[in-house]
């Protein structure tokens, strides 16, 4: 009985700090740095993620730096179902954890992105049906009003109702709650400059504010 505590308790080490620290690693960091594109902190609103590399005017290093952010949330959930054999509370501490790597990582002393990107892998490894819904909301809001935090947070918002509308598991829930409070908090400045009509759309870069909130 021991040993068998002893394993759960490893496993659930290993698929939290392994969740975290592969939530950790900085792709749109790396991806500009590796192509040439300088430091991403320096450019536009100084986010690592892909809508701030789309406005260093490279669109390849900013599908790279999607691919990535949204893979690390995939395996870290994957490698948490495959140690657990499905266990949904595991899976989603192990998603939640790789989503706080992203905010919050280490290596960039705990100055991360906004976790749109980790927020969609995380859900469409963990419970599908209500990634492939908040991904949804957001080629929808994204297409109608180019504005991609408007996008993000409508996702958000949604994304615990859709959880309840597919009958998820109550842990899938509560990942899905924190990662949506947490992309909130986040995403506190785009708030404050959406309420002002200064958001800027996607693709214009941050120093275009005036004009991209012009009619």
């Amino acid at each position: 009985m021991q040993d068998l505590a002893a394993a759960t308790y490893l496993t659930l080490a290993i698929t939290i700090v392994g969740g975290y620290l592969l939530g950790s690693i900085p792709f749109g960091l790396i991806a500009t740095r590796l192509g040439g594109a300088g430091d991403i902190r320096q450019i536009g609103s100084g986010n690592i993620g892909a809508t701030n590399v789309l406005r260093s005017g490279r669109k390849d290093l900013a599908l790279i730096t999607l691919v990535g952010d949204a893979g690390k949330g995939v395996v870290a959930v994957l490698l948490a179902r495959f140690l657990t054999h499905g266990n949904p509370a595991i899976i989603a501490l192990a998603g939640g954890a790789a989503f706080l790597g992203h905010l919050f990582p280490v290596w960039l002393k705990f100055k991360g992105g906004k976790g749109v990107a980790t927020f969609y892998g995380v859900l469409l490894s963990a419970c599908w049906p209500v990634g492939v819904l908040a991904a949804i909301t957001w080629l929808a809001m994204a297409a109608l009003f180019r504005v991609s935090s408007l996008a993000a947070l409508t996702a958000a918002v949604l994304a615990a109702p859709f959880a309840l509308a597919t009958d998820q598991p109550y842990p899938m829930l509560g990942l899905a709650l924190f990662m949506a409070v947490l992309i909130f908090i986040r995403h506190r400045e785009n708030i404050a400059r959406l309420l002002k009509g200064q958001e800027p759309k996607i693709g214009k870069k941050k120093d275009a504010e005036p004009s991209a909130a012009a009619p």
